[in-house]
């Protein structure tokens, strides 16, 4: 079975992405981190096998978007509504990451359906990274509580109760905090973000 790989993400304008950062960095450098990370992700899932790419996007597209994806606008409500509202535009096998793990690899996201339902993709800070199913079910993300550090737990917990065969990805560290930007620009030192974050840290003297 071919895969669907869907990349959920912000339009890398200051003052909306990576707010967390600030400070240290001001807002226009977070969107500059941010842009070279959605940069640094679209590169690998353009690398890694899939049927179709798409950018579930808020906002509009920029030209740091390359060929190749198809663009779909993300629905309104919470996370979960808008996660589950991009497995439902799919009708095979998904798997779904965000922006925020720009150390990712087209090796990460190469994955086999064979005895397997999900992939569930656990990330640092007790969230996700990614999420993949085989069978699209938009259920199995409402209602999920987000952002806190059970989301990964309990989104884990739904997958296994509904019966899912879930196989897990390698544990990354989403890029929130200046700390996790060093961490994640050690893991991909060749990437965008890696080189944009040495820039502005010279740039700025720190």
């Amino acid at each position: 079975m071919t895969t669907t790989l869907l990349v959920i993400a912000k339009e890398p304008r200051p003052g909306r992405v990576k707010t967390r950062l600030t400070p240290p960095f001001r807002p226009e450098e977070a969107a500059a981190l941010a842009e070279a990370a959605l940069a640094d992700t679209l590169d690998a899932v353009l690398a890694a096998p899939a049927r179709r790419r798409v950018l579930v996007l808020d906002g509009a597209p920029g030209p740091w978007l390359p060929p190749g994806f198809d663009v779909v606008p993300q629905c309104g409500g919470g996370l979960d509504e808008r996660l589950a509202a991009a497995f439902a535009g799919c009708d095979g096998p998904a798997l779904l990451i965000g922006m925020d793990t720009p150390q990712v690899t087209p090796g990460h996201l190469t994955v086999d359906w064979r005895d397997c339902d999900a992939y569930f993709g656990p990330a640092d800070d007790g969230g996700f990274w990614a999420l993949g199913l085989a069978d699209p079910d938009p259920e199995l993300l409402r209602g999920v509580p987000m952002s806190t550090a059970a989301t990964g737990a309990v989104q884990r917990g739904r997958l296994t109760a509904a019966g899912l065969r879930v196989r897990d990805l390698p544990r990354l560290r989403d890029v929130d905090t200046a700390p996790d930007a060093e961490r994640a620009a050690e893991a991909a030192p060749h990437g965008r973000f890696a080189a944009e974050l040495a820039r502005l840290t010279v740039a700025a003297g720190r």
